[in-house]
Parts: C-alpha cells; sequence; structure tokens
C-alpha cells in the first residue's frame, strides 16, 4: 500500500468538472444555436429577466396583502442636537446673544437651515457663566429650560 504523501493526493474521481466553455463552437458540445439555453422560449432569449417578484402571471404576493397604516416619516421634523456645555465652553464672554448662525460659526451647528434643539448631557456638574445670554433655539429640553430659568438667563423658541 503507497503511503499518502501531498505529492500524490488527488481529487476523487467525478468531484471536479471542467468549465462550460458556452458558444465556442460545435465541438465544444455547447454551440449553436441556443448555447445550453434550450429551444425557443423566454429564457433562451438574451436579456432574459423577470423582477423578482413575478410569480408566473399569477397576481404578486406584495400585491395580494393588504396595505394599511400610516407612517408620519415624512412629516417629522429631525433636529440637530446642540449641547448647552459645548455653547458654555466654545462661545466668548462677550457675544450675549446665541443663535443658529453664532453656532454655526463656532462649529456647534451644522446646518443654520435645519431646526435644531438645546440639550444638557449633565444638569448637575454643568458649571453656568455669570454673565447674562439669550438663547435662541427651535426648541429647548425640559432640564435646559430649568436651568435657563433657575440661572436668570433669556431665551427665545423660534418657529420651525
Amino acid at each position: 500500500m503507497a503511503m499518502i504523501s501531498l505529492s500524490n493526493l488527488s481529487p476523487k474521481p467525478g468531484s471536479k468538472h471542467r468549465r462550460k466553455r458556452i458558444g465556442c463552437g460545435e465541438g465544444s458540445g455547447h454551440g449553436g444555436s441556443g448555447s445550453t439555453r434550450g429551444m425557443k422560449g423566454q429564457r433562451s432569449r438574451s436579456g432574459e429577466g423577470k423582477n423578482p417578484g413575478f410569480e408566473g402571471g399569477q397576481m404578486p404576493l406584495l400585491r395580494r396583502i393588504p396595505k394599511y397604516g400610516f407612517s408620519n416619516k415624512k412629516f417629522s421634523v429631525e433636529f440637530q442636537e446642540v449641547f448647552l456645555e459645548d455653547i458654555i465652553e466654545k462661545i466668548p464672554k462677550d457675544i450675549k446673544d446665541i443663535d443658529a448662525k453664532v453656532l454655526k460659526e463656532y462649529n456647534i451647528l451644522k446646518s443654520i437651515n435645519k431646526p435644531f434643539k438645546i440639550l444638557v448631557r449633565d444638569k448637575e456638574k454643568i458649571k453656568l457663566p455669570s454673565y447674562s445670554i439669550t438663547l435662541y433655539a427651535h426648541k429647548f429640553s425640559k432640564s435646559v429650560l430649568e436651568i435657563i430659568k433657575n440661572s436668570g438667563y433669556n431665551y427665545v423658541q423660534l418657529d420651525y
């Protein structure tokens, strides 16, 4: 009995096949009209293809099942997030009115055209400046409103 080594290994007979070379002449066994597509019919033609939901003329499942419900997604408004800590940290003390243009100038806001909401990360750890400021925003979180009212700051809620 011969010893098995890497030099005499081979795949099991019948497990490997030559690649079908379609359209390479009659001698290849896959030439001529059709080239393994069979005779006439939709699937023998070039460009053959039906949409994924096609069921041979039967009414497709997607069209058979009832459609119901309502999605409010196209009417929803997506707000940009602005954190009070970032406003206090990045904007200089001499600016008293803080609106979208100021926030955009100091890279706190991504777009002036989209509405934004002022939030707070940790209301216990926030260090508020002693000078008075006026915040202009489309929305304020409850905790931010609480902080603003307690500190004596002014705020203006904009329409969106």
